[in-house]
């Protein structure tokens, strides 16, 4: 068993630690190159943002977008640009990947980087796990495969901790008798993105902190009651467990730019229906045919008005999140970093 010191090390082994609030920059690998996607990372650092957020996608939403890098190579250079966390918020560990090279994956990411890296999982979408040519199942097949490949991770984290091996037969999964050799001090955290009261109940119970979108305040409520229930069901204290948001937003120097970028770079945040069975970014493309302006209204904020984001974000923040990070889905990067760096960020308050 081997470990890796980095140059600073947080603390603890917590990568997002419960009741310490900070704002984190969504790199979209979906809209750019991973060259580009971590100087912005180490630029949006630079200026007071902490923590950068990765999906795992094998395509973009729509071609517009026109990249999907490998999110852990991404991971691994953001671990050497940036000293804030870093996870793939998320990745599916149940059809592209087996549980085990997850895993693997994660462990060998928070040995590099010791403190910064939590593992973010989600049940998965047919527009990244469909290419492998598997059966697609229906939504709680998914969720069950999700736990399952969770129990099957934690059980390689605890066992490889203790240097032994572990293996497993499930409904979905088997594991012959096996260890991870190369493992940190403390394993990394596990978030589950949800959206769904029932699977937060069981995010609660089974994992380490919930990962969701924005959405309106009184479903995030509901979302956070179940979470707690779940926690305390298995004898946790759900103040201890990290709750993270991730925010997709348009802003631009007026509210014609703001608009044009969401229609055009991120026409599926205008989509009021569940996107999980879409198979290709061109099926994605005909949709956003359909999406008008007002099909954002509730879903993302478009404007030029740092104040109206912020006002917005202070809601999320009074919720009682730790963690959010912002995405703004035009192509004006820096300069929205800048602006949110000046005006928003400074005057987010818990």
């Amino acid at each position: 068993m081997t470990t890796a010191k980095a140059a600073e090390v947080r603390p603890n082994n917590n990568a997002i630690r419960a009741g310490e609030f900070s704002v984190g920059y969504a790199a979209m690998l979906e809209q750019f190159a991973p060259l580009e996607a971590v100087e912005l990372s180490a630029y949006a650092e630079s200026k007071g943002f902490d923590g950068v957020m990765a999906a795992d996608h094998y395509q973009p939403w729509v071609p517009q977008q026109g990249q999907s890098a490998f999110v852990w190579n991404v991971l691994t250079a953001l671990g050497e640009r940036t000293r804030g966390d870093i996870g793939p918020g998320v990745t599916a560990p149940t059809f592209r990947w087996h549980p085990a090279m997850v895993a693997q994956a994660s462990a060998t990411l928070e040995a590099m980087y010791p403190g910064r890296h939590y593992l973010g999982l989600g049940s998965g979408e047919a527009l990244n796990e469909h290419i492998i040519g598997g059966y697609w199942p229906e939504a709680p097949e998914r969720i069950n495969r999700m736990f399952e490949a969770i129990d099957i991770i934690k059980k390689l984290f605890s066992g490889s901790l203790a240097g032994r091996d572990v293996k497993h037969a499930g409904q979905f999964f088997k594991l012959e008798s096996t260890r991870l050799w190369t493992m940190p001090e403390v394993a990394p955290q596990i978030l589950v993105a949800t959206a769904g009261p029932v699977t937060a109940k069981r995010t609660g119970r089974h994992c380490d902190g919930i990962i969701t979108v924005g959405a309106p305040l009184a479903k995030i409520e509901g979302l956070f009651s179940k979470f707690d229930e779940g926690a305390r069901d298995a004898g946790k204290d759900p103040a201890t467990m990290p709750r993270v948001l991730q925010v997709h937003l348009s802003w631009a120097p007026t509210d014609e730019e703001a608009l044009a970028n969401a229609m055009t770079e991120w026409p599926n945040g205008g989509m009021k229906f569940p996107k999980g069975d879409i198979r290709s970014p061109f099926e994605f493309e005909q949709m956003a045919k359909l999406v008008r302006p007002e099909d954002f209204e509730g879903r993302m904020v478009i404007s030029s008005d740092p104040d109206v984001h912020r006002a917005a974000l202070q809601k999320y923040v009074d919720l009682g999140f730790d963690k959010i990070y912002l995405h703004n889905v035009g192509r004006n990067q820096r300069e929205w970093i800048d602006e949110f760096s000046r005006s928003v960020l400074p005057k987010l308050k818990r």
